[in-house]
């Protein structure tokens, strides 16, 4: 199978920090990890290689900074690691960001799946994988927690619900968004790391890509966060004094006028 994982590298959450100017993450001096949830599409990427065979490429987009993440994936088995990097994907949104990874994925070439996280652990968004799908084109199934069976142009799947899970058949290629109850992500062993020192790395630009300047960034982004601040809770209390019964009858004659 040929194989495609997208990962972001995120800011350890104990430690974001926000630009007051530009309203976007500081990353400098900030320490950054693999983002968890994307762990879990990797490892199951890796058993579908071990299953069935195949190749797997990750891809993810960021400043130079990102390498070490990239390298983390090899460690754990990837094959082929590629950094979207330029200062004209600065700022993007979620439309934006899949975007640019769809046009790296189309620049990749021939595929059966495409992998990611649930979501990013600083967003939260859940909306990156499915824009990926979008722009290529391709069916695509969310919160998956189990591939049950993967033949020549098929797969099977249990996607996550509220009271259980559905069934799903989707023709490959395809993209799937992968929840943690799917596996239990592995450690990096010593030839894997071995490997991630020695990996090539490929770095993608806007010009690389053949995107205009004009669909990339903040240029691309039809949201831009505006103001970030910390909402203030203002808590008004009031004693009703007398007993059980005069409590009473003040309590519903309050309420009684709030809801006029």
């Amino acid at each position: 199978m040929k194989l495609i994982v997208c990962v972001k590298q995120v800011p350890n959450t104990t430690e974001i920090k926000i630009d007051p100017v530009t309203n976007t993450l500081v990353r400098e001096g900030v320490e950054s990890i693999l983002n968890p949830f994307d762990a879990y599409a990797i490892e199951e990427a890796v058993r579908l290689k071990e299953q069935h065979g195949g190749h797997i490429t990750v891809i993810s987009m960021g400043p130079p900074q990102a390498e070490p993440t990239l390298r983390e994936a090899v460690s754990l088995g990837a094959d082929d690691i590629i950094l979207l990097s330029d200062r004209a994907f600065a700022g993007a949104d979620t439309l934006a960001t899949s975007l640019t990874l769809a046009a790296a994925i189309k620049k990749v070439g021939d595929f059966d799946l495409i992998l990611v996280g649930q979501q990013a652990i600083d967003g939260d968004t859940a909306q990156v994988g499915p824009g990926i799908a979008a722009h290529l084109n391709l069916p695509q199934t969310c919160f998956v927690r189990r591939i049950e069976e993967v033949k020549p142009g098929q797969i099977t799947l249990q996607r996550l619900m509220e009271d259980g899970y559905d069934r799903v058949q989707m023709k490959l290629p395809a993209l799937i968004s992968v929840v943690k109850e799917i596996n239990e992500p592995r450690l990096p062993s010593l030839r894997g790391k071995r490997n991630a020192k020695n990996a090539e790395l490929t770095v993608w630009g806007r010009e690389d890509l053949g995107l205009d300047e004009k669909d990339t960034g903040l240029n691309g982004s039809p949201t831009q966060v505006m103001k970030i601040f910390t909402p203030q809770h203002d808590k008004l209390t009031e004693k009703f004094e007398g007993d059980a019964d005069e409590a009473v009858e003040k309590i519903v004659s309050q309420l009684h006028q709030l809801v006029k």
